[in-house]
């Protein structure tokens, strides 16, 4: 059986997503030396091994939330605000009926057909109909 010291020669890591782009949030907190089991645990090169000075300050270096890498170094870090698609719709889609209300409706003129599919398009995507666009449909000119 292999020593444990002689796979994590530090006794404490920090693990990534090597494949992300930096920089990227810590996915995980190690201490190799004290586990009864190392199968789930990535390999030490592919971790950042972290000091034992550090590795004591729960209360400012090891919380569950941010800290990242950034060029093989722990660094303070904030993940970027995400808004995902269904998101984006529901704000398009007020944006366009009211628009359609105030410059179509109210004036008793027909919505050109150009809004009716852009409408339909945003209400999709709302309504979850639509689950295969990855970005909001580009709305009518006029």
């Amino acid at each position: 059986m292999t020593d444990v010291k002689t796979l994590y020669p530090d006794r404490y890591y920090a693990s990534y997503d090597k494949t992300s782009q930096q920089p990227t949030r810590v996915t995980g907190w190690y201490d190799t030396w004290v586990m009864s089991n190392l199968t789930n645990v990535p390999s030490a090169s592919d971790m950042i091994p972290v000091s034992p000075e550090d590795w004591a300050d729960q209360s400012v270096f090891r919380l569950p939330r941010g800290k990242g890498i950034l060029d093989g170094v722990i660094v303070n870090y904030t993940p970027p605000a995400t808004t995902d698609l269904k998101t984006e719709a529901t704000a398009a889609l007020a944006g366009a009926r009211s628009y359609v209300l105030n410059a179509y409706t109210i004036k008793n003129a027909a919505t050109p057909e150009a809004w009716i599919t852009y409408l339909d398009a945003l209400e999709a995507i709302e309504n979850g109909t639509n689950i295969t666009s990855t970005a909001l449909p580009k709305a009518p000119t006029s």
